[in-house]
């Protein structure tokens, strides 16, 4: 609708006519690059088959895309924005995790891409699985999501935004590859879907009733009475590679 942006608030001024070519170039660039890592797999289709598919120039594409992962996740932008706005514009009164716990259970509840569990995901999660390259882009894309969150936290008064982030991320993370693994295991979307928002608000509640106690013990005490075994172990051990977080649907799929 014209005026309003993807997120339901008044848009700012329209873009211009080179903007709009912009967009859609990269649209074209994304689209074309969506449907052959699908057909043949991420690690088998190179940036030149790209570009010639969505008849582009290679350096085109990575005028838009600098590296060839974010070609897979190129709705990251859309989902830390979804994000921080939630929590800058929560409302009065509440807490920056249950902002991105209602947001999170909203576009799930809706299926809102990347957040459902919809069949038609599968091809596009084991193509993540295939690939060693898009699991360690996706943990990359995971701490740079926790370092936005945490921005926004610290711009609205939150105390301990880095730790706020950091467990608000794993815990809807923790939860998202679970319902994944199901689905890829067997088990019927749509039984997993029903319960899927549920796990998400348990996960953040707990976060959320954790934070709270900040208040109280220090930043240490607070951390070895929450997580001693993880503060044992943080830095020595790589986790081991999992599937990683879905941030994109089919072309066919997109909002």
């Amino acid at each position: 609708m014209a005026g309003i942006s993807r997120h339901g608030d008044p848009a700012g001024p329209r873009p211009t006519r080179r903007e709009r070519k912009k967009a859609e170039v990269r649209q074209r660039i994304s689209d074309a690059a969506t449907a052959l890592f699908l057909r043949h797999g991420f690690d088998q289709v190179s940036v030149s088959q790209i570009a010639e598919a969505a008849d582009v120039a290679r350096p085109t594409v990575f005028a838009h895309f600098p590296r060839k992962e974010d070609l897979f996740f190129d709705r990251y932008p859309e989902v830390a924005d979804q994000l921080t706005r939630a929590i800058r514009e929560r409302p009065a009164g509440t807490s920056p995790v249950k902002a991105l716990s209602d947001t999170l259970m909203s576009a799930t509840r809706a299926g809102q891409a990347p957040y459902g569990m919809q069949a038609d995901m599968i091809p596009w999660w084991r193509t993540v699985a295939a690939s060693r390259a898009l699991q360690a882009r996706a943990r990359e894309l995971a701490d740079q999501l926790g370092v936005e969150l945490a921005q926004a936290m610290a711009a609205t008064g939150t105390a301990e935004p880095d730790l706020a982030a950091a467990l608000a991320v794993a815990g809807y993370r923790t939860i998202h590859l679970e319902a994944v693994r199901c689905i890829l295991a067997g088990e019927d979307p749509a039984a997993v879907m029903a319960r899927h928002p549920g796990r998400i608000q348990s996960a953040l509640s707990s976060v959320d009733q954790m934070m709270k106690q900040t208040d109280g013990p220090s930043g240490e005490n607070f951390g070895q009475a929450y997580f001693p075994d993880a503060i044992q172990q943080a830095g020595r051990d790589e986790p081991p590679v999992s599937l990683a977080g879905s941030t994109k649907t089919a072309p066919s799929q997109r909002m």
